[in-house]
């Protein structure tokens, strides 16, 4: 009996040590009574910068994305490189292309006047990116908080984890399944390219070289992206042609009439197995929202650090 006792109070403590290191700990109340203007203080900061700059939101919702796909959502991503210390801003995904790093840093210095040594960057980034939806027209959602900053950065995660606009549709259904997202929630998430826009250098190949492209896209996408690889690769095109900077479903409308503006959208609606998901998204923009809440939900629970690991920073683009 005393045996057993024993084997039931260690399986305890190793369940309360399991739970005390896994997304468990998120609550989207985590800082109500350590930073009760937490919220308030963090939109009014990207509703000035999107005010400022439609495309921001956009790229603030990119930058949660990038840094929940590289070891989890840890604000790695943000750290600046350093002469003993390489991080992920020069990575190939992120090099020439993350951008928003300013409006997060503003962000974190106006939350620091409220609440100093509280609020992480990485729940920065997950509160701005769904302030960005909002402020654009998209949905709301309760952002689960709690998650505390990493020490360290992988240039070589970034490299690997982020799909590239390249990629098949089985490339990006295992790409996102290595994070434990589905082939649903990877179709929902990339409704995010609803808003943004993308470097010449990144569709080139699919206006000129592909076929299962509206001609008269590809000619007007054309004429903003000279064919010639070095000449222009930095001109951008909107990924949704009818409302860049509207949180809506007509990037899955495009798709259907295939003007998917890269390689990898348009993966998406070429006869494959997510055909049928996109057809309903183009539909059904109350199916699309509420997956995409599910789905960005579900991505801000891959491998938070929590409790005592990792840090609180002061300053989002350096360790402590």
């Amino acid at each position: 009996m005393a045996s057993f006792s024993l084997l039931s109070t260690t399986l305890a403590l190793l369940l309360l040590l399991f739970l005390g290191t896994s997304s468990a700990q998120l609550s989207t109340s985590f800082y109500s009574n350590s930073c009760p203007n937490l919220f308030t203080t963090v939109k009014c900061t990207v509703n000035s910068a999107i005010q400022n700059e439609r495309r921001m939101g956009a790229s603030l919702l990119r930058l949660f994305f990038h840094d929940c796909f590289v070891n989890g959502c840890d604000g790695s991503l943000l750290l600046d490189d350093t002469s003993n210390f390489i991080g992920e801003k020069n990575a190939a995904p992120n090099r020439n292309s993350a951008r928003g790093f300013n409006v997060v840093d503003n962000i974190k210095s106006n939350v620091e006047k409220v609440c100093p040594g509280v609020v992480s960057c990485a729940d920065i980034l997950a509160i701005a990116s769904r302030d960005s939806v909002v402020i654009l027209g998209g949905p709301s959602w309760n952002v689960k908080l709690g998650r505390r900053d990493a020490r360290t950065a992988s240039q070589a995660a970034a490299n690997n984890s982020i799909p590239p606009p390249t990629s098949s549709l089985s490339n990006l259904i295992s790409s996102f399944s290595a994070q434990g997202l589905s082939a649903r929630e990877m179709v929902a998430l990339a409704g995010s390219h609803t808003i943004g826009q993308a470097r010449c250098t990144n569709f080139r190949n699919r206006i000129y070289n592909e076929s299962n492209i509206d001609s008269t896209f590809a000619s007007t996408r054309q004429g903003n992206c000279p064919r010639a690889s070095g000449s222009g690769d930095n001109n951008l095109a909107p990924l949704d042609l009818q409302t860049p900077t509207a949180f809506d479903n007509n990037y899955y409308k495009n798709l259907f009439n295939r003007r998917g503006l890269l390689h990898s959208d348009q993966q998406l609606f070429n006869g494959g197995s997510t055909d049928s998901q996109v057809r309903t998204y183009s539909n059904n923009p109350g199916t699309f929202n509420s997956d995409f809440v599910a789905a960005m939900i579900k991505m801000g629970d891959i491998k938070p650090l929590t409790g005592s690991n990792g840090e609180i920073r002061k300053n989002c683009r350096r360790r402590n």
